[in-house]
This record gives C-alpha cells, sequence and structure tokens, in this order.
C-alpha cells in the first residue's frame, strides 16, 4: 500500500504517492566502508559523479538505489530529501523485483533550485515477521511462535508515543487478538494480512539497523528547460515584399510580430530565431550557397558582423534594438518566449576581427581559417580560436549574453556548441545560472555520443539529438527507450523535426504522411520538440545532392502564403495545433522518463505509452496516452498490438475505453487489439486512456 503524503497547512514542494511523516534520521556510525545495509548505484546521477543531476519542475523524478542485506529478513529504503526553502520529507521507495535489489519511487519536486537527497535504508521488522507468518501460519508450522512474535513487534509500535492514538489502539487490539488462544489461525492469519495494519508500517515502519548514504544533490530547473514546443521562423521573411524592380524589402521585427498571434495559435509557446545581428559583405553566399550573390541578396544570418556592429547589434533591416524588446514583448503577451541564437563566429568583416585578430586562427600564408564541416564550406564565416585569449573571449560572450538577458531573452539556442571548448561552456552557463537562474541554453549539438552528452552533463538545459534520422520502428524504439532511461538523469531531448539545414530524405520522399508520423512521435515522445517554419507546408525538395532544402532561405528570403494554404487544406497547421493541445491537455506527454515501448506484429507498426499516477500530476488525476504509428509512409498497415495495461493499473484482458485525440473516435481495447493505419489518411493514433488508474 503507498502511504498517503503528510497533510500540511502549507503547500508542499513535491508531489509524491510514497511520502511519509519526517522523522530524525537515525544516527549510525560506521568504522567501516561498507554500511550495516549496503546501498549502491544512487539515481538520480551523472557518469563520473562530477556533474549535479538535472530536472524540471513537475517532472517525476525516479529516486532510485540498489540496496540489500545479508540472509532473507527484508528490508526498506527511503530516500529523505530536503527542497531549496529547506523544507525535509521522507518518501518511501518499492522494491523493482529485478533480481537487482534495485529499489525506486518517483517523486515530482515543485521548487525551483537545488535539492538534496540522501537514501537510507533499514531492517524492516513488520515486513520480515509479515512474510514469515503468512507462509507458516497457512502452512501450520510455528504458528504460535508466529503469533507470539507478531504481538511483540505490535507491542513496540504501541510504545511509540507519536504514533496517532487511533493507530496505537488498533495494534493492541490486534496484539491482544494474537495472543487469545481462543481465536483460530485463520482469524490470526487475517490480521497478518489486514491491509490497514500493513499501511501504519508503511508509513511508519519499524526501522533497525539503519544506514545513511551520502548526501547528493538535484538541480531542479524552471519547467520551460525541459518543457515547450518550439518554433523557428526568420523575422526577415515575415513580411517581406518583392519591389517593382525584382529587389526584396526585408521583412521587420513590427512586421514578424504580425505572424505571431498565428503561431501562438497552433500552440507553439518558444520562437527561436536565426541570428538577427548585421550580415558581413565579405565572401557573402548567394541563393543555394553559391559564391556569386547577387546586389540585393541578403546573406546567411550565421555570417554575423559588418561595420553596422557583431554579436550586440540588430541588423539595420529588421529595425532597432527597441523594435527587438517590442517584438519580445508582443510575444510574451502572446504567451510565446523568444529564444536567441547565439552562434560564437564572425564574418570577415565583424568588429572582432580588426580588434580581437588573436581570436582566430591565422594560416602560414596569412589568410584566416573559414569555417568548414566537409563537404561544406562557410567562406564567409571565420570560426573562434578559443586558445590564444581564453579570458578575453570569455569576458566579451558574457557580455553579449548578459546584453540580450538585458533585452528580455531568457532562451538561447547555441550554433555548434560542440566546436567550442567544452570547459567553456561548463564556465559560461554556470557564470550565468548563478546569476539568471531562468535562462535556458539549447545545444544544437549534431554530432557523436560522447561531446553530445558532455555538452549536457555540463549544463545545457537541452538539446538536439539524433532524432531526425530514426525513422524505422526499431530505430526508433531504441532511440526513445534510451532518451528516457539512460541518458534521462541529465540530457533532455529536443526533438526537432527539421531544420533549415535538414531535409531528411525521410521528408524528402515520404509525402505528407511522412511529416505528420514525424510531428506526432516528436511532439508526443519527448517533453521538449520543435517544427522549423515551412514544415508545415510540406516543402520538401532538396537541393540535389544535400540534406537541406532547395532555395535555402538561410540564403535568400521565403514568401509563404500560410493563411491560404491552410484555406485550401494543403497546410499541416491544424495537424499541430491538435497536437499541441493534446500537449497541454495531457500532463503524461509533459514527462520524458514515463515513456514504455509496446510491442506490434508489423516491423512498422511503432507503439508506445505515456502514463502519469494522480499522486505526480498537476490535475490530480492519472493520465495515459498511447501512441500506435504507422511509421511507413508508403502502405497501409494491419496488425495486432499488444500491451501491458498494468503500466496504467488496468489487469490484463480488462477492457477499457480510448479516444483517438485525431479522429475522436472511441473503442473499447484490452491488452491485445486490431489496428488499421492508413498512411495516406491517419498515420497515427494519439489514444487517451479514459480509464486508467
Amino acid at each position: 500500500m503507498v502511504a498517503a503524503p503528510t497533510r500540511s497547512s502549507t503547500p508542499r514542494p513535491w508531489r509524491s504517492g510514497s511520502a511519509i511523516p519526517v522523522r530524525p534520521a537515525t544516527d549510525s556510525v560506521v568504522a567501516t566502508v561498507t554500511p550495516r545495509i549496503p546501498m549502491a548505484a544512487p539515481r538520480p546521477s551523472v557518469p563520473g559523479g562530477r556533474f549535479r543531476p538535472s530536472a524540471y519542475v513537475e517532472e517525476a523524478v525516479p529516486f532510485t538505489v540498489t540496496a540489500f542485506r545479508e540472509g532473507h529478513d527484508l528490508i526498506g529504503v527511503h530516500v529523505r530529501l530536503f527542497s531549496p526553502a529547506g523544507d525535509e520529507s521522507l518518501h518511501r521507495l518499492s522494491p523493482l523485483n529485478d533480481g537487482l535489489d534495485r529499489w525506486s519511487t518517483l517523486v515530482a519536486p515543485l521548487e525551483q533550485g537545488v535539492w538534496r537527497f540522501r537514501f537510507e535504508a533499514f531492517a524492516d521488522d513488520f515486513a520480515t515477521w509479515q512474510h514469515a507468518a503468512e507462509v507458516k501460519i497457512a502452512a501450520g508450522v510455528d504458528t504460535a511462535l508466529m503469533r507470539t512474535s507478531g504481538a511483540l513487534l505490535f507491542d513496540r509500535a504501541v510504545a511509540d508515543k507519536s504514533r496517532p492514538r487511533a493507530e496505537r489502539t488498533a495494534l493492541q487490539g490486534a496484539a491482544r487478538a494474537l495472543r487469545d488462544t481462543a481465536i483460530t489461525d485463520e482469524v490470526a492469519l487475517g490480521i497478518v494480512t489486514d491491509p490497514e495494519l500493513a499501511a501504519y508500517f508503511a508509513e511508519r515502519p519499524l526501522a533497525m539497523l539503519g544506514s545513511v548514504g551520502d548526501e547528493l544533490e538535484l538541480l531542479v530547473e524552471r519547467q520551460r528547460a525541459g518543457v515547450g514546443a518550439w518554433y523557428e521562423f526568420f523575422p526577415r521573411s515575415e513580411g517581406a515584399r518583392r519591389l517593382k524592380d525584382g529587389t526584396v524589402k526585408s521583412g521587420t521585427f513590427r512586421t514578424a510580430a504580425k505572424r505571431l498571434p498565428a503561431v501562438a495559435a497552433m500552440g507553439f509557446d518558444v520562437l527561436y530565431l536565426p541570428p538577427i545581428h548585421p550580415i558581413g559583405q565579405s565572401n557573402r553566399k548567394g541563393p543555394n550557397n553559391t559564391l556569386h550573390p547577387a546586389p540585393g541578396d541578403p546573406g546567411s544570418p550565421w555570417a554575423i558582423g559588418s561595420s553596422a556592429g557583431g554579436h550586440d547589434a540588430v541588423h539595420p533591416d529588421l529595425g532597432t534594438l527597441a523594435d527587438f524588446r517590442a517584438f519580445v514583448r508582443a510575444a510574451r503577451g502572446a504567451g510565446i518566449e523568444v529564444a536567441l541564437d547565439l552562434a560564437l563566429q564572425a564574418s570577415p568583416d565583424h568588429p572582432w576581427v580588426r580588434e580581437h585578430p588573436a581570436w582566430f586562427t591565422t594560416l602560414p600564408d596569412g589568410s584566416i581559417a573559414y569555417a568548414e564541416n566537409p563537404p561544406k564550406k562557410y567562406q564567409d564565416i571565420y570560426p573562434v580560436n578559443f586558445d590564444n585569449d581564453p579570458e578575453g573571449i570569455r569576458a566579451e560572450v558574457l557580455r553579449i549574453v548578459r546584453h540580450w538577458i538585458a533585452q528580455g531573452v531568457q532562451i538561447f539556442r547555441v550554433d555548434n556548441p560542440h566546436t567550442k571548448p567544452l570547459q567553456f561552456w561548463e564556465w559560461l552557463i554556470a557564470t550565468v545560472s548563478a546569476e539568471s537562474p531562468d535562462v535556458v541554453f539549447l545545444a544544437e549539438a549534431f554530432t557523436r555520443p560522447a561531446p553530445l552528452q558532455g555538452l549536457a552533463m555540463a549544463g545545457f538545459q537541452q538539446s538536439y539529438t539524433y532524432f531526425t534520422w530514426r525513422n524505422t520502428k526499431e530505430e526508433l524504439a531504441e532511440f526513445l527507450t534510451s532518451l528516457a532511461t539512460e541518458t534521462d538523469d541529465f540530457l533532455r531531448p529536443n526533438l526537432f523535426v527539421n531544420t533549415p539545414d535538414i531535409l531528411t530524405e525521410y521528408l524528402q520522399f515520404g509525402g505528407r504522411a511522412a511529416y505528420k508520423v514525424r510531428a506526432a512521435i516528436a511532439a508526443t515522445a519527448a517533453p521538449s520538440y520543435g517544427v522549423y517554419a515551412g514544415y508545415e507546408l510540406f516543402e520538401n525538395v532538396a537541393r540535389p545532392g544535400s540534406e537541406e532544402n532547395i532555395d535555402n532561405e538561410k540564403y535568400e528570403y521565403k514568401f509563404r502564403d500560410w493563411e491560404g494554404a491552410e484555406e485550401r487544406g494543403e497546410s499541416l497547421a491544424p495537424y499541430l495545433r491538435m497536437l499541441n493541445a493534446a500537449r497541454r491537455a495531457h500532463p503524461a506527454l509533459g514527462q520524458l522518463r514515463n515513456l514504455s515501448v509496446h510491442w506490434s506484429d508489423d516491423d512498422s507498426i511503432l507503439v508506445y505509452s505515456k502514463h502519469l499516477d494522480a499522486a505526480l500530476s498537476p490535475t490530480g488525476a492519472s493520465d495515459t496516452v498511447l501512441v500506435v504509428a504507422n511509421v511507413d509512409p508508403h502502405s497501409v498497415r494491419e496488425t495486432m498490438v499488444h500491451l501491458d495495461t498494468t503500466l496504467w493499473g488496468i489487469a490484463p484482458g480488462e477492457p477499457y475505453q480510448v479516444e483517438d485525440l485525431v479522429t475522436g473516435a472511441v473503442w473499447t481495447w484490452t491488452d491485445h487489439n486490431f489496428v488499421r493505419l492508413d498512411a495516406f489518411t491517419e498515420p497515427v493514433h494519439l489514444l487517451h486512456v479514459k480509464e486508467s488508474r
């Protein structure tokens, strides 16, 4: 039985189904390395132990530890939590019964800041007696001894004056009954298995031989650090106009603000802007990354810096710094946070090149090295060399970040952080977080596992991942399970479905079904996901020989008829609106660690569930969502899906209702169900379990 949380006159800074009254920790003087009841492998943790694990407000965090003792006597395990404000709480762990002596409980912290926790193990005298008595009395073995032992155990509990009077009275009556030779063993067995009596000892165990683990820390950040629906657009394209002479007049912050209501109506709550700074003229790129721009070509926003300024300035075509602040305020009024690109690189015209030449790499021929990612070449960009003047670079980048924070920016999408020293990011994020704990950094790190995970350990609140290249049922099942169970203590994925640089073959050739499938999985498998503008218009034509859109917006203005496409039924915007509405309505989708993959008989039908217990839910009600996706966008699939319904409290074979949030259809399901998914109509079932417990 799960103990009820402690009642308090003030709101508790956590949600948990396992909170029990706090009692003073038992002092234990240990002269050996191994405590009396050994404990190991505590989680949450970060591999290596040097960095702090992290979570976000309202995230259901698994607290897990390995604990065991010699012989067959049973033990219990608690985790003692200390909130940033100093509130103390005690939570009972349950055995995972996986044969590995693992114990776990879920707690949802509600207070931002650094939490401290430690695990405490103890000999559970009641559980040991209950197990032995249930077996022996039922078998008629040592029944008198078992009854006497139980009565003595209840006497010990009655002597504890901290227990409620009603509880002590009930335990006193149970002890008297066990000693009464007139009652049968059958009645005595009823006392042994009485769930109410067991609940007393679950809440206030008779704890002996206590062991106390090391005190550990968990950084809990604001919810936006882990949950958000991101939308990316280029402000220069929003409101851009082609003039009579064929040239283009750039959109501005003021015209881009007119797009905000539509972005908000689709349910997005973070708007990511590519760099908004002045763009260099030297080696400026033309359409499709050519080296021969025409007059009026805007160039790549990532070629930062000109005579108009550098990273602390805005492009004159977009407006003024005051216009940008007004744009941020307008976005906030629409329920959207603005995320700004932080790209630590420079065009050849950046003031840094003239004022700080040591910040770049000079080649033997005297030229400055431009950026390359073979076969890609970026002649319009100089990468920063962090080794010649590290203190000067640190001071300048910190000044820039502080500058944009002062303009109202709280989120930074960092361009290619894996090409800069990890030590630098650890320092920058720690420094900024100490001053402004609400600031969020997203790593655009499409790189190898070690640097990608290293950036997350060093402090990045979110990260791009390999999601765009995981497309088959097998790939997705393995990948999503890994995110939810292996790196979940420190890496928060942001499942962007596309970027200006990434248009995968799956999207190029999968048709509209592919766009639906990728959006549905991204929006439900992780609490944070993102969409680059044009996705809703099914822009799927790539530049020959590349994995990016032809006529790429990085190098030119884009003209899109958003409203007309939706009126003609040619827009994915209604589908995105539905997905984001489901994310808001279902708190289970705001969690990362609760994803469980189920089985289907078809190699192209991916099935997973996300469940949140009532005790951990902000609504006070349990929530379960099932996703059944046909990941082959060229087919109609019919198959059986097989579900572990016990994950949401429904016994195998028991019927329950599901509602498809895509179509509104309602079906009665069990643990084995037939599905038909037509990629040419609706390739994904997004099912709300209407009877979960």
